[in-house]
């Protein structure tokens, strides 16, 4: 689900002279001499910012320094009638003024540190030539509903234009309540088979809204094994320590890229949301790719 939600405008509103939102991407250089606001600080903010409205809560999730020199970064789980999702803001030094959204990276190739970083390090199951010269990753949750929506824009891109590697990255969001053992299937059934990895994918996204946290196990066994793989064999390997793990380097690999929605795509490092109606700009996008390596 996408974690942009119609209640964290409120936030933005609050504190409008802070910033411009911008989109996401990983941030820049890291500072040794950041100064944190304590978590009574953060609160009391919030508290300033929200207290008109008894139906909001909030939970801090995080206090850090920020990649960006001066800055620490903040992370808040805001809940409220409209559903719930995290916000970032960042703090300056001083602790006088916040600023709302995303820090960009800069430079002639703003990209090329994601884009080594997936290179190197995305290692989901990938269809397409290994040496391509454009590589998309998905970060995705299969219970999303927009990861659902997003899947025939992928699969038109991939058909449109072969010669583009596609990797899968399980980031299974903490608010759904079966994307975590979704994603431990399909790590397992990707590593079983690369076609019925696939065909598990479309399976769980097509009966996604009959999927709950009480059935999920054993429909996760049946779209495996209608997906050509031993369903009983993946649903032991589902449950193992190691899978866990994979499943969570996965998500920390996202993180570390400043993913905090699902879909997420990455086009040679950009990243991009993707949904059902922008395919022409993602494939504009892959072709500047193209032309740019």
């Amino acid at each position: 689900m996408r974690k942009r939600i119609a209640l964290i405008s409120f936030l933005a509103v609050s504190i409008l002279c802070a910033a411009q939102q911008k989109p996401a991407a990983k941030p820049i250089t890291q500072t040794a001499h950041a100064t944190l606001p304590s978590e009574d600080e953060v609160n009391g903010f919030m508290r300033a910012t929200f207290g008109y409205d008894p139906q909001l809560t909030w939970k801090i999730e995080s206090i850090k320094p920020s990649k960006a020199e001066g800055l620490a970064e903040v992370n808040v789980l805001i809940s409220g009638p409209q559903g719930q999702g995290t916000q970032k803001f960042f703090v300056s030094e001083d602790g006088k003024h916040a600023v709302v959204g995303d820090i960009i990276p800069f430079g002639a190739h703003p990209f090329e540190a994601a884009r080594l970083t997936l290179q190197k390090k995305a290692d989901g199951p990938s269809r397409g030539p290994a040496a391509a010269p454009v590589e998309l990753v998905e970060f995705s949750d299969l219970q999303c509903p927009h990861c659902k929506e997003a899947n025939p824009t992928i699969e038109r891109l991939l058909k449109e234009d072969p010669d583009v590697r596609f990797v899968f990255q399980n980031f299974p969001l903490p608010s759904h309540n079966w994307a975590q053992k979704a994603a431990a299937y399909a790590d397992c059934v990707g590593r079983a088979s690369g076609d019925a990895f696939w065909k598990f994918v479309d399976g769980v996204f097509a009966a996604q809204n009959d999927i709950t946290a009480d059935n999920a196990d054993q429909k996760f066994t049946d779209i495996a094994e209608q997906s050509g793989v031993k369903g009983t064999d993946i649903a032991a390997c589902a449950a193992k320590p190691e899978t866990q793990s994979r499943v969570e380097e996965s998500v920390k690999l996202g993180q570390s890229l400043d993913v905090n929605s699902t879909p997420t795509l990455f086009i040679n490092g950009r990243p991009v949301g993707v949904g059902p109606n922008n395919f022409d700009a993602l494939k504009q996008l892959v072709d500047f790719a193209t032309k740019q390596k």
